[in-house]
């Protein structure tokens, strides 16, 4: 299984042989999942941070219970008690884990490009949980497995990304793993979430979302990340919903079998409907998040793997320096 990365950064570090074998790894993590006794010693012996300057419920639990199940040492590192808010700068702050010789340190932070220089900081595996609106890499590697195991295939697939574009470190993830696996990429937005040169990855641009999902495999819906939004970019939610939120009769444009996805949290009523958020036979919500847990037991389970073997080859190397 090729997969060389020492870092989990983004998506652009990646190539599409790698994308696939956390896929397919991730597939047997499932259905270690899906047993009474879930754990696995891939990570047994090491020790994991979770690190998360921002809020986050779905992304750190499933990151803390993937360290747990394949058996690492977890601490989650409570960043509004730490040192970070007595004025502490980044770069000390990685020192000072550094200091503590953890083998995997998980990060979310509100900056792009804060999770890099950590990255280069430390001497550890870092793994990127979301950095301002650069990437957020495991929501994309979640989200492709779950079309996968709902459509059979990654690859050449019609996928609406419908919403606030322009603030969402999910979509620009997705936008590079679904490009790099050739499928067609439709954004739909209104023109004020729409970001400048969105056009450069290749995509299809509507701001009509009935246009947007005629003939669509893959509607994925965005939140409205109102913490980003300095200014008026939507006349009223209730607008919104009317003109850009998922309902029936919008999604009636897609193809019959077309799936429904969403990062979550959901704003019921202004993102998406929340029947059809609900609909087992059109959404796939509930199995995103479940395969949230498998796609990054994968991506630890990969990283730990390198990081042991470079070890080792510093280990010869000192023995016969």
């Amino acid at each position: 299984m090729p997969f060389r990365q020492r870092h989990l950064l983004g998506i652009e570090h990646l190539a599409p042989a790698e994308i696939i074998t956390i896929l397919d790894l991730a597939d047997r993590y499932v259905d270690l999942n899906r047993r009474m006794v879930k754990q696995s010693d891939a990570l047994a012996g090491l020790t994991q941070i979770n690190m998360f300057f921002e809020n986050s419920t779905r992304t750190q639990a499933s990151f803390e219970l993937a360290g747990k199940r394949l058996g690492a040492d977890v601490m989650n590192m409570a960043v509004a008690q730490s040192s970070v808010k007595k004025g502490e700068t980044l770069i000390d702050t990685a020192l000072t884990l550094n200091a503590m010789h953890p083998d995997l340190l998980v990060v979310r932070h509100g900056a792009s490009g804060a999770v890099n220089l950590l990255a280069s900081k430390v001497n550890c595996a870092v793994l990127n949980a979301g950095d301002g609106r650069h990437e957020h890499p495991t929501q994309a590697l979640l989200d492709a497995l779950t079309i996968r195991r709902a459509k059979g295939r990654i690859q050449r697939l019609t996928v609406a990304i419908c919403g606030d574009i322009a603030h969402s470190r999910v979509a620009r993830s997705n936008l590079i793993l679904l490009g790099k696996m050739e499928n067609r990429i439709r954004l739909i937005a209104p023109p004020t979430l729409m970001p400048a040169g969105v056009q450069d990855f290749g995509c299809e641009l509507y701001d009509d979302m009935r246009t947007g999902l005629q003939g669509a495999d893959v509607v994925m819906m965005l939140r409205l990340q109102k913490e980003r939004m300095d200014g008026g970019f939507i006349p009223s939610e209730r607008e919104y919903y009317h003109r850009y939120g998922l309902d029936a009769e919008k999604l009636s444009h897609a193809k019959p079998d077309a799936i429904v996805m969403h990062p979550g949290p959901m704003n019921r009523g202004v993102e998406i409907d929340g029947e059809l958020a609900d609909d087992i036979n059109r959404s796939v919500i509930q199995e995103q998040v479940e395969m949230g847990v498998a796609v990054r037991m994968a991506c630890m389970d990969l990283l730990a793997r390198n990081l042991r073997a470079e070890r080792g080859r510093q280990i010869v190397g000192d023995t016969y320096a």
